[in-house]
């Protein structure tokens, strides 16, 4: 009664590592392949493209308009105080537009104790009179 120890009968003991010879053939074999292919996978579309000027009349650079909310409820449109009331004709009047005053951004910037409301108070009254591109602005106007 003859003990073995492993290997099987015909006494060769088991591989304990991995040939990776065919596999880095293989790998090789495609790293080739793809690098052939890739270049003719490109495809190439000639496009004549305007040069790239700016436009013969360029448009007025127009200084904004700012509404500031003081802590005291205070409303002023640029260095002008004004009221909730005649708040929209007032932006309107600073904006000085032949076009529609109300496709033209508005800045709002508040102290910092203006309380909500009185913000809110501002941006409802714009919304109500059709102003939808107001920039709320957040530097320290103390």
């Amino acid at each position: 009664m003859g003990m073995s120890s492993g290997g099987g009968g015909n006494g060769r003991a088991p591989l304990g590592e991995i040939n990776v010879t065919p596999l880095v053939d293989v790998m090789l074999v495609l790293l080739i392949i793809f690098m052939v292919a890739a270049p003719m996978a490109t495809v190439s579309i000639r496009l004549d493209l305007p040069p790239a000027t700016p436009p013969a009349n360029p448009e007025e650079v127009k200084e904004p308009v700012y509404i500031t909310i003081q802590d005291t409820g205070s409303i002023f449109l640029a260095d002008r105080q004004t009221t909730i009331e005649t708040l929209a004709t007032d932006v309107c009047t600073a904006l000085a537009v032949p076009t529609d005053c109300r496709q033209e951004r508005v800045f709002v910037r508040a102290q910092p104790d203006v309380t909500y409301d009185q913000f809110m108070e501002v941006m409802n009254t714009l919304q109500e009179n059709g102003f939808f591109k107001v920039g709320l602005l957040n530097e320290d106007i103390t």
